[in-house]
């Protein structure tokens, strides 16, 4: 019996064995790869055309509020994932029009910010003013370590309201989280919401924030806020500014012309 040549014929198959494996790796990888760059493709936000009709509206209300560097994309974004953009939006709990105020907030509005006028969350140029004033409402009575987790507070604070925002705060002070940060701390905490929204108010900022603030940026409606804005003074927080240039001059002089800077 011929050894050598048995053994030539058993490497031999191992050896088609390997090449046929590593062959199939590699469309399974690139299996992967196409599934994952599929699912990135899917995950672009679309600007809807809705959109367009109140691209100056939007702008200008931002900065008569926040100043002529206000976040406007960030508003964008936000309305973008609360209605988007159907001026005639109402849901199932009763929210409505583009900002998707609750017939409650919109009430209670004025008496914050006379400025809003009489409720009328149909109303697309009385909603998106009414936003753009409540989210700096929210944002002067919150704290973030930067600007962008204080902004992700605001919005968390917009989504499911500024007691539970303070709520979750102090549970993960507890905890011995950093309780000015919301990304990857406050937001794994949960002081008693129901399951399905907490999972709502915490997919928020991020989709805001993280995702489709980027699309409306490149669009061109205007700054938003990066996760590299710097870190935010105590006496800054309060005053309700952001940082020493740029969109925190625009909230500072915002604040000193309407006389709330405390």
């Amino acid at each position: 019996m011929d050894w050598k040549a048995i053994w030539d014929r058993i490497k031999a198959a191992l050896k088609k064995i390997f090449e046929g494996f590593l062959l199939g790796l590699g469309f399974a990888l690139s299996a992967s790869v196409l599934s994952l760059a599929g699912e990135a493709h899917s995950a672009e936000v679309t600007i809807p055309r809705a959109a367009s009709q109140y691209k100056a509206e939007l702008i200008r209300s931002a900065r008569a509020v926040w100043g002529l560097t206000a976040p406007s994309s960030v508003f964008a974004a936000q309305v973008h994932t609360e209605s988007g953009w159907k001026a005639d939006a109402r849901s199932p709990v009763g929210a409505e029009g583009l900002a998707q105020f609750m017939p409650s907030t919109a009430r209670w509005l004025p008496s914050v910010a006379p400025e809003t006028g009489k409720p009328s969350p149909f109303n697309p140029g009385w909603a998106l003013r009414a936003l753009c004033t409540y989210d700096k409402w929210l944002w002067e009575r919150t704290e973030g370590r930067n600007c962008f987790e204080r902004m992700a507070f605001t919005l968390s604070a917009y989504n499911g309201g500024l007691g539970w925002v303070n709520r979750d705060k102090k549970l993960a002070r507890q905890k011995g989280m950093d309780s000015t940060r919301w990304f990857g701390a406050v937001e794994t905490v949960n002081a008693g919401r129901s399951v399905a929204a907490w999972k709502e108010n915490r997919n928020y900022p991020r989709l805001i924030l993280k995702e489709r603030q980027q699309t409306y940026r490149k669009a061109g409606w205007g700054p938003g806020i990066s996760s590299a804005d710097g870190v935010v003074s105590g006496s800054e927080q309060r005053a309700g500014s952001r940082t020493p240039s740029g969109f925190a001059r625009g909230v500072s002089e915002a604040a000193d012309a309407r006389g709330d800077v405390e």
